[in-house]
């Protein structure tokens, strides 16, 4: 039985695509069996991370590991019982093609807060929330005071999360695994990265997640997407020596944001 990676935040721009292909493409290069959904049924910016993969690919003369990408099937609205969702449907039909056939299932979710998402957190043995280190993206997670900064409680994001748990329980599944990945970290100890550090450590007791470091804002990220690679795909089309001090820091990022998951089965060799 594959196990499920939720990749959610209801707020854009927090790096899951980036999290979610470099998460992904790592296990496939573990020697792990991973399929991927992207519930970003509009944007889509796995599906488009993975055409620009196999192009690269086919001009390079190379296979690189990675990831199966399956879109949602179609359902035949004929075939719905009285007051199904389709996307329910849709959500149950991608999982169960899959489970039986792949070590891990990674889902990438839109931005926003829609069904296929909600139903989605709910499916997660791993869930991971990439977070901006601002009290912008801190909000989504919690309230807080506005003169001490005082997490006062949970916000909608979490409140989602933990009607997802509850669902779990229910459903007699095994407890969600919450991490909680702080992306575009400060280089240097600034003021607000320590008051980010201290509101997540006390969030984290409070509706439980674990915090684990991500990526700083890097330029690498953006110019790997066009041609659908990741950062451990440059020594295989050999720009491993053009690297420069930016580009080997994320990778170590990349290293310990996987260590820090501890997925089942999974030995960090990259």
């Amino acid at each position: 039985m594959a196990h499920i990676i939720v990749v959610g935040n209801e707020k854009g721009g927090a790096g899951k695509s980036t999290v979610s292909m470099h998460v992904a493409t790592s296990l496939s290069r573990l020697g792990h069996r991973v399929g991927v959904l992207d519930l970003d049924l509009r944007q889509q910016t796995f599906g488009r991370f993975i055409e620009n993969r196999k192009i690269t690919m086919e001009r390079e003369g190379k296979e690189l590991p990675s990831p199966e990408y399956h879109e949602l099937p179609e359902v035949d609205p004929a075939d719905l019982k009285e007051g199904e969702n389709p996307y329910d449907r849709r959500l149950a039909m991608a999982i169960a093609s899959l489970e039986n056939s792949q070590d891990f299932i990674l889902i990438d979710c839109p931005g926003s807060h829609t069904r296929l998402s909600q139903v989605a957190h709910s499916l997660a043995d791993t869930l991971i929330t990439p977070l901006n280190d601002s009290f912008v993206d801190f909000d989504l997670l919690a309230r807080t005071e506005p003169t001490t900064g005082k997490v006062t409680g949970p916000s909608v994001y979490s409140e989602m999360v933990w009607n997802a748990r509850q669902l779990r329980a229910k459903a007699g599944l095994k407890p969600m695994d919450w991490v909680v990945v702080r992306n575009r970290l400060g280089a240097q100890m600034m003021h607000n990265k320590k008051k980010m550090g201290d509101a997540i450590e006390e969030l984290s007791r409070r509706i439980g997640f674990r915090a684990a470091p991500g990526f700083n804002e890097r330029v690498i990220f953006r110019e790997l997407f066009t041609r659908g690679l990741t950062l451990l795909d440059l020594r295989d089309i050999g720009v491993m020596g053009q690297m420069n001090i930016s580009n080997v820091a994320a990778r170590q990022e990349l290293r310990e944001l996987m260590k820090a998951l501890n997925l089942p089965g999974v030995e960090v060799k990259i």
